[in-house]
């Protein structure tokens, strides 16, 4: 086992780990094909959102929820990726673990979907932003 490196202090310790934060999005984009898909369409949905005539509220309200989906797989993500390593043989609570956390996910865009379809009745029954 490597011994444990210096630790950083300070600015250095915030920039190090905005770099480690972009590798661990960087994985995520070239190896979590899940992760991609919701990627492209956060992307769209936010293009659209910045059409609707919604209140700036429910702008924020579907923002931040569209984007816990991507925060969510990223979590679940790396949740598989210990159990892999940790289990590399099939172990009930490994399928567990990653059944939980695929199950995060879905309940993460289930709540957009809501989300959405609210914003959308909204805007169809013109009522006042």
């Amino acid at each position: 086992m490597n011994p444990k490196r210096m630790t950083k202090t300070g600015i250095a310790r915030i920039w190090a780990a905005f770099f480690y934060s972009l590798n661990g999005l960087r994985a995520a984009i070239s190896n979590e094909a899940a992760f991609r898909q919701e990627v492209c369409i956060a992307i769209v949905l936010l293009v659209v959102l910045l059409f609707l005539p919604l209140s700036l509220f429910w702008k924020g309200l579907l923002f931040f929820a569209s984007m816990s989906v991507l925060v969510v797989e990223l979590l679940n993500s790396a949740i598989e990726s210990v159990v892999d390593i940790a289990s590399p043989e099939y172990h009930d609570l490994a399928k567990r673990a990653k059944d939980l956390g695929s199950a995060s996910v879905l309940v993460s865009i289930v709540i957009v979907m809501v989300l959405w379809g609210v914003a959308i009745f909204i805007i169809l029954q013109g009522e006042p932003n």
